[in-house]
């Protein structure tokens, strides 16, 4: 046995010593490996941290460009408002470029180039007068504005409203809102008639803003508006706007801390408004200009001039004629008034004109054909009158009055008992 064991020790040492190699040459690959992989990841990094400081440094630079381009411009807005410059000034010329696109050609600066300003710069040669305008605007403008510019359904009103733009509902029209001209003529050439933007030429502009300015009484009948005395019409509202100075007065009390003190103890709910019927069954009193023919706007100064009647005045006419009446009187509102305190405007108060002598109402200057009609003391009946409000013109030729005649003869037959319900 012990001669066998010791055979075995020689070849167990052998063994040892080969293992002890194999793991020694193997730890030695593997180290190396290591090693080799961490480098990879030391340059990697190093290399990300480049990249990472070229991005860096990339930034600042931007962000330097930016804030001297910032500063270039709050110097420019500031140069400006301490030289007081005109609204309508060109904008500030800035040096250099974003190396995008290519300069515009004058042909496509002048296609974009349509706006027109307060002093008229932008309006092309031509002229229209209040009669062609009449004729235009009834022809491609009063389906939607009414042949008075009255509005029709929920189109704008046109005319009328002044001193209405304190109540809770004013009236704001071309007349009594708008502060400049321009902003009339530069709409309606760009953007009018609805639907066919861009067919009206000069003259037809021209002449429509004439008309329009006649049915707000800013301009008489004979008037023609021209790009040469375009800038001479004073609007009846060119005062009542001012700067905004918010900015200045008024943002630094809104931005401070809110106050959380000496707040109420409890709160209470004392109503619903179930029971307030905030929003009532078939609506309410609207704060809305509805504009419409039947029930529109009254285009008149004051809430005095609205016309009334007194019951003792009405004996013999027929009530629901006189209401219908009152109805298609609101056509005549821009230019007459009726009922108690009314006075001449574009056209004469109507009060007592049936039985009246022709254009003998006092203080009103009539056309020469109402003065011949005057001398030869001709007088106001009910078959006169229903003729004059069919053809005004066919009937008084010469007439200044624009209005192109009541269609309706029920419409004719009302009016009549409404203007007999007004005594003189």
């Amino acid at each position: 046995m012990s001669k066998s064991l010791n055979l075995f020790v020689p070849a167990i040492g052998v063994t040892a010593l080969g293992l002890g190699l194999a793991y020694g040459l193997a730890s030695r690959h593997y180290g190396a490996q290591t090693i080799e992989t961490l480098e990879a990841r030391v340059q990697q990094i190093e290399a990300n941290a480049a990249r990472a400081s070229a991005e860096a440094q990339t930034a600042a630079e931007e962000a330097a460009r930016l804030m001297s381009e910032r500063d270039q411009l709050q110097q420019i807005a500031a140069d400006a408002a301490n030289a007081s410059t005109s609204l309508t000034a060109p904008a500030p010329v800035i040096e250099g470029t974003y190396e995008l696109g290519r300069a515009a050609l004058e042909e496509e600066l002048a296609a974009w180039d349509v706006d027109v300003l307060p002093d008229g710069r932008g309006l092309p040669e031509g002229r229209g007068d209040v009669y062609t305008g009449e004729e235009v605007f009834v022809e491609k403008c009063a389906s939607c504005h009414g042949d008075f510019a009255e509005g029709v359904g929920n189109w704008p009103v046109l005319a009328g409203g002044f001193d209405t733009l304190a109540d809770k509902d004013p009236v704001k029209t071309v007349g009594s809102y708008w502060p400049h001209l321009s902003t009339a003529w530069d709409y309606i050439n760009r953007s009018m008639p609805f639907g066919e933007a861009g067919t009206l030429t000069p003259d037809e502009t021209y002449a429509i803003v004439a008309y329009i300015l006649y049915s707000n009484d800013l301009v008489d009948d004979d008037f023609e508006l021209s790009h040469e005395n375009f800038t001479e019409v004073e609007m009846y509202n060119s005062d009542g706007f001012v700067v905004d100075d918010r900015p200045e007065l008024e943002y630094a009390q809104w931005r401070t801390e809110p106050c959380m003190a000496n707040c109420k103890d409890t709160v209470e709910i004392t109503m619903r408004a179930t029971f307030l019927d905030v929003t009532p069954e078939g609506g309410g009193e609207s704060v809305m200009n509805e504009a419409t023919t039947g029930d529109g706007p009254v285009f008149s100064a004051s809430d005095d001039t609205v016309a009334t009647m007194a019951t003792d005045e009405t004996d013999g006419l027929d009530p629901t004629l006189i209401a219908a009446g009152e109805g298609a009187f609101r056509q005549c509102k821009s230019c007459h008034q009726v009922g108690e305190n009314a006075s001449n405007r574009t056209g004469p108060a109507l009060n007592g004109m049936v039985g009246r002598t022709i254009g003998s109402v006092e203080g009103f200057r009539y056309s020469n054909v109402f003065q011949e009609a005057n001398t030869a003391n001709e007088v106001w009946t009910p078959e006169s009158l229903a003729a004059f409000l069919a053809d005004p013109r066919g009937t008084m030729a010469g007439t200044k009055m624009t209005f192109r005649g009541v269609r309706e003869e029920a419409d004719i037959a009302a009016l009549i008992a409404y203007l007999q319900s007004f005594e003189e």
